[in-house]
């Protein structure tokens, strides 16, 4: 965190404000200028640059000094890169270069290759990330995120340590394991991965094609039953799951976690690393929301034991599974807090 204050603050984001003109006559003069409220409009990356690495193309969005300390933050899924629109510019202003992904098919992101397969499992999106670090010449990062993108998080962490300087993920230890996800959860647990389900029949692929607006709204509702989101924040995301390949891949992981769809060979040998639960060495600070609505905050100790490094584990007040968009404060000081912790 020290050495981030060295650098010169900047912000990225910001949030623009529209005013209804008057126009006015005589009469109106005479009157109090009534004018409409500002419409809410939610902070937003500018441009959004596009790299080759490994097998895509990937859009990401950039802020702080080009030399401070990486941050690269990971979004999850049905959301993208604007689950940081407050984070982003918080760590820029404090000195860091933030490097925040649209995942594969999501946002701006493409296959470079037609014939690629769209796979959606843990290794293939991990592999990503450390592609996009090498595109981008960064040999090392703190990584953080949620969902999908905490899972990514943690398995660059535990696999290649020498990328990962620190690490933050919410909801702690999320990396998959096969065997393990045939056993049955508990009828309240399972209910709460119902889309799981929905998404291992045909019908079910057809559903979410047809109405995947509808269907993200009602995930964000039902996991974060305490964020009172608006249109324009909730519209600004939901253009990113038009991407061409969003449907093939969310598909593709959620049957390949149930073993309902194979995975592609070349992972095979990352798959049965990751299945016997490598531990995680690098500074972590785990987050939990007390509202979230998949994943019950806990007190963290039944993940202790894949953490061998310096880990913090706290629960943020009102925040659920979007924690970073719904407490981005909490998120972006727990980015600083555990840069100080890898020294």
């Amino acid at each position: 965190m020290s050495q981030a204050h060295n650098f010169h603050r900047r912000r990225f984001l910001g949030a623009a404000l529209t005013l209804a003109g008057s126009g006015l006559t005589g009469a109106a003069l005479a009157q109090p200028v009534r004018r409409a409220p500002a419409p809410s409009i939610p902070p937003s990356f500018g441009p959004i640059r596009q790299v080759d690495a490994g097998v895509l193309n990937v859009g990401y969005a950039e802020a702080g000094p080009a030399g401070g300390p990486v941050v690269v933050l990971l979004h999850g899924w049905p959301y993208d890169i604007h689950s940081f629109a407050e984070v982003a510019p918080r760590l820029a202003s404090a000195g860091y270069r933030v490097i925040v992904p649209h995942l594969r098919g999501h946002g701006t992101t493409r296959f470079r290759s037609a014939d690629a397969v769209r796979n959606g499992q843990q290794s293939a999106v991990a592999l990503d990330v450390i592609a996009l670090m090498d595109a981008l010449g960064i040999r090392k990062a703190i990584l953080g995120g949620f969902d999908w993108g905490a899972r990514t998080a943690c398995i660059v962490a535990a696999l290649w340590p020498e990328r990962c300087q620190a690490l933050v993920s919410v909801n702690g230890y999320l990396i998959n394991n096969l065997e393990r996800n045939k056993l049955p959860l508990p009828p309240q647990a399972e209910w709460g991965w119902w889309y799981q389900y929905y998404f291992a029949t045909e019908r079910g692929r057809a559903g979410y094609a047809a109405n995947r607006r509808d269907f993200a709204r009602l995930i964000w509702r039902n996991v974060s039953p305490k964020w009172n989101f608006d249109e324009a924040t909730f519209n600004r995301t939901a253009a990113s799951l038009d991407n061409p390949d969003h449907v093939d891949i969310v598909i593709h992981n959620y049957r390949w976690r149930l073993s309902l769809a194979p995975g592609e060979p070349q992972y095979d040998g990352l798959e049965k690393r990751l299945a016997a639960g490598p531990v995680i060495a690098v500074p972590t600070i785990t987050l939990d929301g007390d509202s979230d609505g998949v994943a019950p905050a806990t007190d963290g100790t039944a993940h202790a034991k894949m953490f061998s490094g310096r880990r913090t584990h706290r629960i943020i007040p009102g925040a659920g599974h979007n924690l970073p968009q719904e407490a981005p404060r909490a998120f972006a000081e727990a980015i600083m807090e555990v840069a100080g912790y890898a020294g």
